[in-house]
């Protein structure tokens, strides 16, 4: 069996152990030399050593690419991507900063973003919880509201036509149920993750990797993918003329600056600090694309 050239798609990486799915066959993968440049979502070239194992030869040209990245180095999160799903919860509370930048993220690498309010069921907080993911909806972000743990099978229902024919990941802090979710939407996501923690040899730190679940019920092409609950989302990796296009509330507003390399802090004539003053764009995210702006000047790489 060695030495036949076959192709896959890794749908778990730890480190520079990566696990290809070959036609439902799993096989452990390694890079030649020292590169790490795999992606979970990657479509991949592989020459079988063994039984199990193969050589990543190349990746195959990737639709889209997501990463985050602090000043030191950058992550890539997924590849071949179509949507992005956050999960929030009416508790514990949610950092709007996770959210911000997981938009951001997604709009600058062309993944189209939705927002996930999950336990819906802890009524005290769902109003608050609805006010405060208002901003995102007037931009144009679906919220779509479920409860894993109450209602099962609504969620089931609101959230399986919307994977259908899509590469999905779902993003979030601790704590706000992305497990239930996807332990309802992959019947045997626990099986999966103890095989591919066998197979990646991670022992105990069964959520520290990104994996990938093909959904076969859903249709072609249908796939989620579940990455670790992350407190913070650096984008450093993105550059001025990025950022302001990623802002997609700021489109209406670039080009109406008074000088063509404005930076929108602080210039005078800037048509997106007058849609600032205006109410127009939310002050929180106009302070958000300060800080990224900050942060871009700061890469060490």
């Amino acid at each position: 069996m060695s030495d036949a050239k076959l192709t896959g798609i890794i749908i778990a990486a730890h480190g520079r152990h990566y696990l290809a799915d070959v036609d439902g066959a799993k096989l452990q993968c390694v890079t030649r030399g020292k590169k790490t440049n795999v992606a979970v979502g990657d479509v991949v070239h592989l020459t079988r050593t063994s039984n199990d194992q193969a050589v990543i030869d190349r990746i195959e040209e990737r639709k889209t690419l997501l990463y985050r990245s602090d000043q030191y180095k950058s992550k890539l999160l997924a590849a071949n991507l179509t949507q992005l799903f956050i999960v929030v919860a009416t508790e514990p509370g949610f950092a709007d900063d996770l959210i911000s930048r997981s938009l951001v993220a997604a709009d600058a690498a062309g993944i189209e973003a939705r927002i996930i309010l999950n336990k819906t069921d802890v009524t005290a907080s769902l109003e608050r919880a609805r006010e405060r993911l208002l901003p995102y909806s007037s931009m144009g972000y679906p919220v779509d509201e479920v409860s894993a743990r109450a209602e099962p099978e609504h969620a089931v229902a609101t959230l399986a036509p919307l994977l259908a024919g899509q590469s999905s990941i779902l993003i979030g802090q601790s704590g706000m149920g992305k497990s239930s979710l996807i332990n309802l939407l992959v019947p045997d996501a626990d099986i999966a993750v103890r095989e591919i923690s066998a197979a990646l040899d991670t022992g105990k730190h069964t959520t520290t990797f990104t994996r990938l679940y093909t959904l076969p019920e859903l249709g072609q092409h249908s796939s989620i993918i579940d990455s670790p609950g992350f407190q913070e989302f650096g984008l450093y990796h993105l550059s001025e003329g990025m950022l302001e296009r990623a802002f997609r509330e700021f489109q209406p507003y670039l080009g109406g600056c008074k000088f063509y390399n404005c930076r929108h802090l602080i210039e005078p004539q800037c048509a997106i600090l007058d849609a600032v003053a205006a109410g127009k764009i939310a002050k929180m995210r106009h302070t958000l694309y300060g800080q990224l702006l900050h942060e871009s000047a700061q890469t060490l790489y």
